[in-house]
């Protein structure tokens, strides 16, 4: 249990503001006692409360973040980005993770709001269609910043990449490869990356005259429903010969089950992820991604929340920020890369 001014008041017979003033080197304080009490603090190993002397001050000099999944390549790598710079500033993490849970999102956001935390930055789960516990943030006046999965009807710093012109550069990668039959493997609509993903792939088919085939845009964002599918969309007529997967978790148990079938990569299908994580340089061949630069959302997320903590008297509206995408292209779509 961590040693505190009153232990040390009650060893030494004096108060604990004495023993406070002490530490503090106050003028009122006899040199006897001020000696007395910091080799006292020393013995006992006794390190200040830095959240106590934060809220004194009316700060905790703590921000929360909230993502879906902390063992998620991107969320991971953008709290990376996010310490960068809340170190820079002497700022400290509170790291939860809804699990893709809305009721535990809730309860992240009333644990960080009870900790007295200075701003949050949130990125939606996938379940999540109320957004009343995010609002309550923004009632208690604590600045917060979305990023990557927005909640479009708040009114609220964000970052995020430019997820439609992403996807249509992926899109367009496949069809002037010489693929045209190719499924999209979407995240649920309600979410801004999944509706602006599935627009760009039909705004690539669209632009290269192909038909969209409704079909051929399957609800499937995680590697157990790939696992579960892909078989079966393969038996769509015309057979898919590529699949455009709204992430490399995705596009890896796509991959898994076309070797399970004799399909060759990126012969017979070509299959395309996003994110650009460890996990799409695994499989043999490596999965061509989208990389969505995770470290960098982090840092202009932390930079605008900081931003707005440490200039409270500015009165800025909402600000935005979109990060560029890269297409990373490796041997699933292309041959002998």
């Amino acid at each position: 249990m961590a040693v505190t001014i009153k232990d040390i008041a009650k060893q030494l017979g004096i108060s604990p503001s004495t023993v406070s003033r002490a530490l503090k080197d106050h003028p009122d304080i006899s040199q006897e006692t001020k000696k007395a009490v910091n080799e006292l603090a020393r013995q006992l190993h006794y390190q200040p409360d830095p959240v106590a002397l934060s809220l004194k001050k009316g700060q905790s000099r703590i921000i929360g973040v909230i993502v879906p999944e902390i063992v998620h390549y991107f969320f991971s790598t953008v709290i990376s980005g996010i310490e960068d710079v809340a170190y820079e500033s002497e700022y400290r993490v509170m790291i939860c993770q809804s699990n893709e849970d809305y009721k535990r999102e809730v309860e992240n956001v009333d644990a960080l709001l009870y900790s007295r935390v200075d701003g949050i930055l949130v990125s939606v789960s996938k379940k999540t269609t109320n957004l009343d516990h995010l609002r309550k943030v923004q009632e208690q006046h604590v600045p917060m910043v979305m990023f990557d999965r927005i909640a479009e009807e708040l009114e609220t710093d964000r970052v995020f990449v430019d997820d439609s012109d992403a996807a249509y550069n992926a899109v367009k990668h496949l069809i002037v490869n010489g693929y045209k039959n190719i499924v999209h493997y979407a995240a649920p609509q309600h979410l801004g990356i999944g509706k602006l993903r599935k627009e760009g792939y039909v705004r690539a088919l669209k632009k290269y005259q192909i038909p969209v085939r409704e079909e051929y845009i399957i609800k499937c964002d995680s590697m157990e429903e790939a696992q579960q599918i892909t078989e079966e969309t393969m038996k769509l007529d015309p057979r898919p010969d590529a699949f455009f997967c709204v992430n490399d978790m995705t596009a890896a148990g796509v991959m898994k089950v076309l070797k399970k079938l004799n399909y060759r990569i990126p012969e017979d299908v070509a299959i395309i992820g996003f994110t650009n994580g460890e996990i799409s340089n695994l499989p043999t061949p490596a999965i061509t991604s989208v990389e969505q630069h995770g470290f960098e959302i982090g840092r202009e997320a932390a930079r605008l929340l900081l931003d707005r903590l440490q200039h409270p008297e500015k009165q800025i509206p909402p600000r935005q920020k979109m990060i560029k995408t890269t297409l990373v292209v490796k041997g699933s779509t292309v041959k002998n890369i």
